[in-house]
């Protein structure tokens, strides 16, 4: 399956040039932007404190990520139209990894609430525990929920259903 049939195969977000690299993600929390589409878009290059994210000119180029200059910070989660960035901390602790998204259902889950962790396809990979909620009225009614996951699956899980 691939992005002609509506999703990302992890191989294919590897080639993106969002992608942070196997050793950065390895190393620290990071931004992972899975942004593909050449579309007049850049407000995480505008939101990045860090300067970690370019997009430059045109502004239709898609966006590359400096992983060594991203803190994980979050900012630029909530602002992306496009709901594609991620910050991923594969080594959370000894046995899970942490994955914040971006979340603009109801219910919002609550820290502590456990959930069903899913692919880019919607297919449910394994159970998930919510570890942090932010709610800010300057992420423009996007919550950003932050799940953790057993590390194999840190780079296939991008969504979540509550339970």
């Amino acid at each position: 399956m691939s992005k002609s049939e509506g999703f990302l195969t992890v191989e294919e977000v590897k080639k993106c040039p969002g992608w942070p690299g196997d050793e950065i993600i390895e190393s620290k929390r990071v931004a992972v932007l899975e942004c593909v589409e050449d579309i007049p878009c850049n407000p995480c290059e505008v939101v990045c404190p860090k300067g970690a994210i370019k997009v430059g000119t045109p502004i239709t180029k898609l966006p590359i990520i400096d992983g060594s200059l991203c803190d994980g910070c979050l900012q630029c989660i909530s602002i992306c139209p496009g709901l594609a960035i991620f910050v991923v901390e594969k080594n959370y602790n000894d046995e899970l990894s942490a994955i914040s998204l971006p979340y603009e259902l109801l219910p919002v889950p609550a820290k502590g609430d456990s959930v069903k962790a899913l692919d880019r396809k919607g297919v449910y990979l394994c159970d998930a525990k919510v570890v942090r909620v932010l709610k800010s009225a300057k992420f423009d009614k996007t919550v950003v929920v932050t799940i953790a996951v057993k590390k194999k699956h840190v780079n296939e899980v991008r969504s979540f259903q509550v339970n």
